[in-house]
C-alpha cells in the first residue's frame, strides 16, 4: 500500500501560518495567494487525517497537535535546507548560510575582532548573527533557529557538541581608590556583596560571577542588577558599587575613559 507524505511546500505553508498567525500574511511570506495556501493546508490535513488549525472569522488557532506538528515541520524544513547547503558546500568548507547566536556579554567585545577575519578567510560564507541571552540561544540551537551558538561555559545547553575556544579570566572592577591598588589580585573574601552589581537573570555571566566568588552567603537577590555590562560600568564609575567583568570586555576598551580599576579574581 502506497504511503503518501506531506510535501515540503505544505510544511512551508504550515510554518508560515504558525509564524504569522494570519492567512493573508502567511500567503505573502510564501509568495502565493491566500486561496492557494489555504487549499494546501486543507490538503495536508486531509492527508494526515487530523485538524491542525481551527479557523474562525477573526483568529487562527492551532490545535495542540497542530502546534506540535508545526514545530516538527520547522525542523524538517531546516533539515531540507541543510541538504542543499551540504551539496553547495561540498569541497568548500564554511560556505553557504550559517545562523549563529551570540550572547550579549560576548558579542560586542569579540565579534568586531573576528568578523573581518571570517569574511576574509571564508568569502562564500553568509553569516546571520543573532544576539540573545544564553537560554534563548540554546533553545534556538535545539529548535533549528540557529546552527551554532557562541556562549560562555559552563552552561547546561543539552545534548549538543561543543568546542572550547579559549579561557577568559574574570576581574573585579571597582572605583579607583576604593580598594588597595597594590594588590595583584582580589580574593573572594574581600568582595563586599552589598556593593556587588551583576547582570539581571538570563545572563550566564551572573551565575559565573557568583560561582567565581565562591561565597555561599552572596545570593543573586542580595545584589543590584543591571541590564548590560555598559550600564553596570556606568554605575560603577559613578560610585554605585563594584562588579565582575570578563577580561575580553576590558581588553576591548569597556573601561576606557572611566575612573575604574580592575583586578583579577
Amino acid at each position: 500500500m502506497a504511503t503518501y507524505l506531506p510535501t515540503l511546500k505544505q510544511l512551508q505553508y504550515l510554518v508560515a501560518l504558525k509564524d504569522h498567525g494570519h492567512f493573508g500574511r502567511a500567503a505573502e511570506a510564501c509568495f502565493v495567494t491566500q486561496s492557494t495556501l489555504s487549499a494546501g493546508l486543507r490538503e495536508l490535513e486531509t492527508l494526515i487525517d487530523v485538524v491542525l488549525v481551527e479557523r474562525t472569522r477573526r483568529v487562527v488557532r492551532f490545535t495542540p497537535l497542530g502546534d506540535r506538528i508545526a514545530d516538527k515541520a520547522r525542523r524538517v524544513l531546516r533539515e531540507a535546507e541543510e541538504l542543499g547547503d551540504m551539496a553547495r558546500a561540498a569541497g568548500r568548507p564554511l560556505s553557504g548560510e550559517m545562523r549563529m547566536s551570540v550572547i550579549p556579554t560576548i558579542a560586542p567585545f569579540m565579534l568586531p575582532r573576528i568578523l573581518p577575519r571570517i569574511r576574509e578567510s571564508y568569502p562564500d560564507l553568509k553569516l546571520f548573527l543573532r544576539e540573545e541571552p544564553t537560554g534563548a540561544a540554546c533553545e534556538g540551537l535545539h529548535n533549528g533557529r540557529a546552527d551554532c551558538v557562541l556562549l560562555a561555559l559552563p552552561y547546561a545547553c543539552g545534548e549538543v557538541a561543543s568546542q572550547t575556544l579559549f579561557e577568559d579570566r574574570l576581574f573585579l572592577a571597582f572605583p579607583t581608590g576604593e580598594m588597595p591598588n597594590a594588590l595583584p589580585a582580589i580574593a573572594a573574601a574581600d568582595i563586599d556583596e552589598t556593593r556587588l552589581l551583576l547582570l539581571e537573570d538570563g545572563h550566564c555571566l551572573k551565575d559565573h560571577a557568583l560561582a567565581a566568588c565562591n561565597r555561599p552567603e552572596i545570593r543573586a537577590e542580595a545584589t543590584m542588577l543591571g541590564t548590560s555590562l555598559h550600564t553596570i560600568v556606568q554605575m560603577v564609575d559613578n560610585g554605585l558599587g563594584i562588579t565582575i567583568l570578563p577580561e575580553m570586555a576590558i581588553n576591548a576598551g569597556l573601561l576606557d575613559n572611566t575612573s575604574i580599576t580592575a583586578k583579577p579574581l
